[in-house]
């Protein structure tokens, strides 16, 4: 059978980026029956497609058009016209994104990665929530299955009008770069950004994220831990703190020696759909210490101390507990990123392609 599949949201750097990646070159490496069309809707950003797909190996077609995100919006969210196949031609099912949910003549499968937009649309731009929730209503009405990362983003799904038996949890997993690194890589690291002695390690910095409570905790910490705390991303808070570095974005080799080198993530979200960072973490020999809500207590197992997000005594201790027993948690998560792997996800995907059709 022909699948397509929209892979215009590997650009952004996100984890939905990351997710696709991963899902297109998975189904690739273990698919030899099924072709596949990757549909990319570009502005100006058809170089980094074209990059991508000249990794890729297997039976595909790549079909990049002029369509940025705004008009994707417009015509497929808004107007909900012109068949995907008009683009990618005749196919037996498609695969849908993050970002616009395209009218089709064919079976379709979607992944909805979280409910933030809905579940927490105070601390998302208004633009994005609006976007995505004209997207998750075609969901709702048209599409044959739904894939989710975790348990709790199919509840989340649940309590907002979808079906249940449309529904199928579906795991993600780690790259094989995360793992540790050596003491060079580490310093080299540390020296690009400037980071002197031992750091706690955030990743990601939005009003999501909890970066305020985050380092409101910090400053609870012992003075004579003498750790500094590196955050991965842009200061929206727009005001410095003592100890406390914002690096910006990384490439993923960077974030391997970020995570190789740190002392602990605190991954103390607000909420999350799967939690990438928390596993990529536990690969690297990092330690966690990540929120009890959403979806982080599924994947996180036993494997990292849990915290109320709100309660910032509560994450302040969740990070001495984890020094304390850094050993003991190194190992637990080591066991634990086992279980998610990306040929695993692709593996299950590929079924409920099979299954839909």
């Amino acid at each position: 059978m022909k699948i397509g599949i929209d892979i215009s949201q590997i650009v952004y750097g996100t984890g939905v980026s990351v997710y696709t990646k991963n899902l297109v070159k998975n189904l690739l490496a273990i698919d030899h029956e099924n072709k596949y069309i990757l549909f990319a809707g570009v502005g100006r950003r058809k170089k980094e497609i074209e990059e991508f797909s000249s990794e890729l190996s297997g039976n595909f077609q790549l079909v990049v058009k002029f369509f940025p995100p705004t008009l994707a919006d417009f015509v497929w969210n808004r107007l909900h016209t012109l068949d995907i196949e008009r683009f990618i031609g005749k196919v037996d099912l498609f695969h849908s994104s993050d970002w616009a949910e395209p009218r089709a003549g064919v079976k379709k499968i979607t992944t909805i990665h979280d409910l933030s937009p809905l579940v927490q649309p105070d601390l998302i731009d208004r633009k994005i929530v609006d976007v995505h929730r004209r997207k998750l209503e075609w969901v709702k009405k048209e599409s044959d299955g739904i894939i989710v990362p975790s348990g709790s983003t199919m509840t989340d799904l649940v309590a907002h009008g979808f079906k249940q038996e449309k529904i199928v949890v579906i795991h993600e997993g780690v790259e094989e770069i995360f793992k540790p690194v050596g003491q060079d890589k580490i310093k080299d690291v540390k020296k690009t950004f400037a980071i002197a002695g031992e750091y706690l390690l955030v990743v990601g910095s939005n009003p999501r994220k909890n970066i305020k409570r985050i380092i409101e905790a910090y400053n609870k910490l012992p003075s004579s831990q003498n750790l500094s705390l590196v955050i991965v991303g842009d200061n929206y808070l727009g005001e410095n703190f003592e100890g406390v570095k914002f690096i910006g974005r990384v490439s993923d080799l960077e974030l391997v020696s970020l995570y190789s080198g740190a002392s602990a993530l605190i991954y103390a979200t607000l909420y999350e759909g799967f939690g990438l960072p928390m596993i990529q973490a536990m690969a690297c020999g990092c330690p966690v210490v990540t929120s009890n809500v959403s979806s982080l207590p599924e994947i996180a197992g036993k494997a990292a101390f849990l915290v109320d997000p709100l309660d910032v005594g509560q994450i302040a201790l969740g990070v001495e507990t984890v020094l304390k027993k850094r050993a003991t948690y190194i190992k637990n998560g080591y066991e634990r990123v086992r279980s998610f792997t990306w040929k695993k996800m692709a593996r299950e995907t590929l079924m409920v392609y099979k299954n839909t059709i």
